[in-house]
């Protein structure tokens, strides 16, 4: 470990340019459930594709139910030392972009700017009406939820509401898909924290930075399908390890 992390350490120091792509990982260690494990968000409510979310008023009636309970899970926990120090980065212009897999908004917390974040996913703490895009506050969304029963309509053209993430069976958003290839193209380190690297396209992205030349590092809790194409692996915990590279 001592020399995995100096390795990882001198990476960094190395790099001029990082990209970084995390997943659900850093945000467990704040306290966010990780919703596939056994007992997770999947097992507690089922999942309303995005068909059904559409179609069906009993499945938006579902699907906001557990929106509301991720809001309450999310809204209890602060951001870790692993959030903060990736906000650092990218302030003191070490990293030029987060992409994140995450949709809970704990980036945004720790003092990431928006405009150096690409949230692949969405962002599961807002929604926006799916005619016209009006942002929507989600407390209002609730306060009428809670009124009517039913799925929040858009208060300027009624049509319907729905969070800002990529519900299953939706299309990923071109333009943040397009964005995140590009800027991983740029980058001289490319530093997966905290994700699996199978879900697809996020996974795609380190492989596409290390072809156009960047080097490959992964801070992991478990090891990854990836491990093999990493110039450096550390299956530690997030934090501790991030904190130690000042």
């Amino acid at each position: 470990m001592a020399d995995t992390l100096k390795d990882f350490k001198t990476l960094i120091d190395q790099a001029s340019n990082m990209v970084i792509l995390t997943g659900a990982g850093i945000s467990t260690e704040s306290g966010v459930p990780d919703f596939r494990s056994p007992g997770g968000l999947w097992e507690q409510f089922r999942i309303v594709q995005y068909g059904e979310y559409i179609e069906s008023e009993e499945a938006r009636i579902e699907d906001w139910h557990r929106r509301f309970y991720m809001k309450d899970q999310i809204g209890a926990v602060d951001p870790n030392v692993g959030h903060r120090k990736i906000a650092e980065w990218l302030d003191a212009g070490k990293a030029q972009c987060l992409i994140t897999q995450n949709v809970d908004g704990l980036h945004q917390r720790g003092g990431a700017p928006s405009e150096k974040m690409i949230e692949i996913h969405g962002n599961a703490t807002t929604a926006s009406c799916i005619e016209c895009s009006l942002f929507h506050e989600m407390d209002a969304c609730r306060t009428q939820f809670e009124i009517t029963g039913i799925g929040p309509r858009c208060t300027a053209c009624g049509g319907l509401i729905k969070a800002d993430v990529v519900m299953f069976g939706e299309s990923m958003p071109s333009d943040k898909t397009n964005r995140a290839f590009e800027i991983a193209e740029t980058a001289d380190l490319f530093i997966a924290i905290g994700t699996s690297l199978v879900v697809q396209p996020a996974a795609v992205l380190p492989l596409h930075a290390k072809r156009n030349g960047a080097k490959f590092a992964i801070l992991n809790r478990d090891p990854t399908e990836l491990d093999r194409f990493a110039d450096c692996v550390i299956n530690a915990e997030i934090g501790e390890t991030l904190a130690a590279c000042v």
